[in-house]
């Protein structure tokens, strides 16, 4: 049985000796990219170990919209703002997602089932409006194509937990 790590040790993991104040923005990405978000408990171990206060540590991560302070839901929604996709509607499809999964932009369901995030662009701008669902581009979406995206990861997780249940 393999041992996961504490978040003490991620971070520990991370943070070379040499490392000073200016590497935080970097230490914050390394350490959100391997725990998915960045607990207090991370930004605490970061704060120790590059000799900061943690309110410098919390006030870095709460400026920069890149940083997670809640944990991910199991489904990822990034809704694309970028020009073509605002222009095409993204504003419309954000406001859906936001209407089926019941949470804010930047929130993730009670559940922890689903997370939704708006991102500048994606680089699909002929596919517009994108939504990028569990790192997979979803092009021309609707109102009508949420509620399909969203029945799909129902059925797929309805699917996933009746074969665990006959093995």
């Amino acid at each position: 049985m393999k041992v996961k790590p504490s978040i003490k040790q991620v971070v520990d993991n991370i943070i070379s000796p040499a490392a000073g104040r200016g590497d935080l923005i970097p230490v914050l990405q390394k350490t959100q990219a391997r725990l998915g978000w960045l607990p207090r408990e991370a930004m605490r171990a970061i704060a120790e170990r590059l000799d900061m206060n943690a309110s410098e540590v919390y006030s870095v991560a709460t400026f920069y919209n890149q940083f997670r302070l809640t944990p991910p839901g199991r489904n990822r929604i990034k809704v694309c703002l970028g020009t073509a996709c605002q222009i095409k509607g993204g504003r419309i499809v954000l406001d859906s997602w936001k209407r089926e999964l019941n949470i804010d932009e930047g929130q993730t369901s009670a559940d922890r089932e689903y997370s939704l995030e708006r991102v500048a662009c994606v680089g699909c701008c002929a596919m517009a409006p994108v939504s990028v669902v569990n790192n997979v581009v979803e092009a021309k979406v609707s109102p009508t194509r949420v509620k399909g995206i969203l029945l799909d990861i129902e059925l797929k997780k309805k699917k996933r937990h009746g074969e665990k249940k006959r093995k």
